[in-house]
């Protein structure tokens, strides 16, 4: 009786193991024998005498957080990592086995470490989940998935990247590139761990007739990574979560050079408070475009196209005396890199210059070649422009350039090819030197960082979906990034549809866009607060996959203010949202002139920029 239980519920896609317990699966010989054999997957041998399980026992007082309280091993190395927010606000008990295996590329004698959180036959779902990093780094940690009844993992990449982030291990010497480093990074380590996790997964449950849904989920870098999965290895795939992608290594790491150039070429370095005063200047004025007054502008082409930044010179602005840190990157790194700093400025009292105008204008209009032809996208209107941050110099009681390191590293490390943190100076710079930078980083690390490739026909084909979403307000990698991306996708995918309609209905069908008003750097912005912002994306991607319920709007979260909780429905792209009145509910409009706002072509370069 119990054996033909167990073949009813293998054959219904529970397992052949649905009723077992986890300490009973958790042990290094059933993982052994759970692995891929040696063959089957082409360039990677898995080393059998590396593998290791061990049962973790632990609590969940509230999202994000864990402590891991009774360890069963049976084998040695391998990070718990973080419970990925399991048991919501209360706390609650729960297990996971925690495994580690290793694997070389066929002829290269070379080891990368692996790491797999598998959650109790009872709770698992047939998931499989991979979480981004951020920064140069990969997540160290793989127990994300376990609040999704998922199978999640975690990769060395062959670098050690639970402890070293990829630009400690780009550079064998100056002029040398690890390239193997790269394009671990780049995307090739994260479709192995996926590749090998699946394979484990279902001989380990005993599910290897039962659909495997496979999910990505990251921002920032983190949606670099996503799109790089969806890019190379889109057959792995079914649902995939992308944040504020830096899809550009190329273009958007020296990006965060451009502001200090503007000021070196225009010869004025504004106070940060007079910068700060022009940033939120523009958002009280162009607040009520969008037909509501609330604190967001949910609507950065309005502003674009309605506001002129001079009618704010000669505004008051005061700060007080304060002490920062800067972390040196600019992609949500939560740890500081050896370029970070620490500084103090003074009280700033004065009015905003005709000078500190036009610095503002030139970073919101982009980077130029000296010819005029635009080489890269900027920020939003209204977004903060920390990147232009200068420094108080106590000797010369002046403000002075600082070049920030979330772009001067990429341009020592990744395009000069010095081991360095940060260029020293932007003397004898040019918009065209940076255009050249631009360029040699775009030829260098085209198949390995720049993760722009358009024509994801793997993906899609496999039944994939796609959601995609960007703060509006993003002050580190700009939101027309995501909008260049997707319309070039479109472009590409669908060159020859019977008419703009057909294409963006066939487009939506697995891809969708969302951009959140106000929203900052893969999080609410401070500046406005009253902004919602995407918190159960995951729900809506399995929804979408596993059940077929397919979005039409996004759900965002108001977290602050009088609307503090309120859950907004987010306007699709290429639709913009719109207020009848202040208090209204918000319509989804099609608007032209604002959609040509964000169409950007790059003549500065030969060849395409996708």
């Amino acid at each position: 009786m119990q054996q033909t239980l167990l073949i009813s519920l293998a054959s219904a896609g529970f397992g052949a193991y649905a009723s077992s317990s986890l300490s009973s699966l958790c042990t290094s010989a059933h993982v052994r024998a759970s692995l891929p054999s040696n063959g089957t997957l082409q360039g990677i041998e898995l080393i059998p005498g590396y593998t290791t399980a061990s049962v973790i026992n632990a609590t969940s007082s509230s999202a994000g957080s864990s402590s891991s309280t009774n360890s069963t091993s049976s084998g040695g190395p391998g990070g718990a990592g973080s419970a990925g927010g399991l048991g919501g606000s209360t706390s609650s008990a729960y297990s996971y086995c925690n495994v580690t295996i290793a694997y070389t590329h066929t002829g290269k004698n070379d080891k990368v470490i692996v790491n797999y959180a598998f959650p109790s036959p009872s709770d698992y779902k047939n998931r499989f989940y991979v979480a981004g990093g951020g920064g140069y780094s990969l997540s160290s940690s793989s127990t994300g998935g376990l609040q999704y009844g998922a199978v999640g993992g975690a990769t060395d990449a062959g670098y050690n990247a639970f402890s070293k982030s990829y630009d400690e291990v780009a550079l064998a010497g100056n002029g040398s590139i690890i390239w193997d480093n790269a394009y671990m990074f780049g995307h090739q380590a994260l479709g192995e761990m996926t590749l090998v996790g699946k394979a484990i997964t279902k001989s380990f449950y005993g599910t290897s007739k039962a659909k495997l849904y496979t999910y990505f989920e990251g921002c920032s870098d983190g949606g670099r990574e996503a799109m790089s999965q969806v890019q190379r290895w889109g057959m792995e795939y079914d649902g995939v979560v992308a944040g504020a992608p830096a899809f550009r290594y190329a273009q958007q790491q020296v990006n965060h050079v451009f502001p200090a150039l503007v000021e070196q070429t225009m010869d004025y370095y504004p106070p940060p408070c007079e910068l700060a005063k022009i940033v939120n200047a523009t958002i009280t004025a162009c607040d009520p475009l969008d037909g509501k007054t609330d604190g967001v502008i949910s609507r950065t082409d309005l502003c674009k196209l309605h506001f002129n930044l001079s009618s704010i010179v000669g505004q008051t602005y005061s700060c007080a005396a304060q002490t920062s840190a800067s972390l040196g990157f600019g992609f949500s790194k939560r740890q500081a890199t050896t370029g970070s700093t620490t500084s103090s400025t003074p009280a700033q009292n004065g009015k905003v210059t005709a000078k500190g105008v036009a610095v503002a204008q030139a970073i919101y209009n982009g980077l130029h070649n000296s010819k005029g032809q635009q080489a890269y996208l900027s920020w939003q209107i209204g977004s903060e422009l920390s990147d232009g941050d200068t420094t108080y110099n106590n000797k010369t009681r002046s403000w002075a350039l600082s070049i920030p390191s979330t772009g001067g590293e990429f341009v020592a490390k990744f395009v000069n090819l010095q081991d360095l943190d940060n260029i020293s100076s932007l003397n004898n710079v040019t918009y065209d030197t940076m255009v050249g930078w631009m360029n040699t980083a775009y030829m260098r690390f085209l198949d390995s960082l720049q993760t722009t490739y358009p024509d994801l026909t793997d993906f899609q084909s496999n039944g994939g979906k796609l959601l995609h979403y960007h703060g509006e307000s993003d002050p580190s990698v700009p939101s027309a990034s995501s909008v260049h991306y997707w319309q070039s996708v479109r472009s590409i995918m669908y060159p020859s549809s019977s008419s703009d309609s057909a294409s963006l209905s066939a487009l939506q069908k697995w891809y969708q866009l969302y951009l959140v008003p106000g929203a900052a750097h893969c999080g609410s912005n401070s500046l406005q607060p009253n902004g919602p912002y995407p918190q159960d994306n995951m729900a809506t991607i399995i929804a979408w996959v596993e059940k077929g319920v397919q979005p039409s709007r996004l759900n965002a979260t108001v977290s602050a203010g009088t609307s503090k909780g309120t859950v907004d429905k987010l306007c699709q792209w290429p639709t913009r949202p719109h207020w009848a009145s202040n208090t209204s509910d918000f319509t989804c409009v099609n608007d032209a002139a604002s959609i040509k706002t964000w169409t950007y072509s790059f003549p500065a370069f030969k060849v395409p920029i996708y």
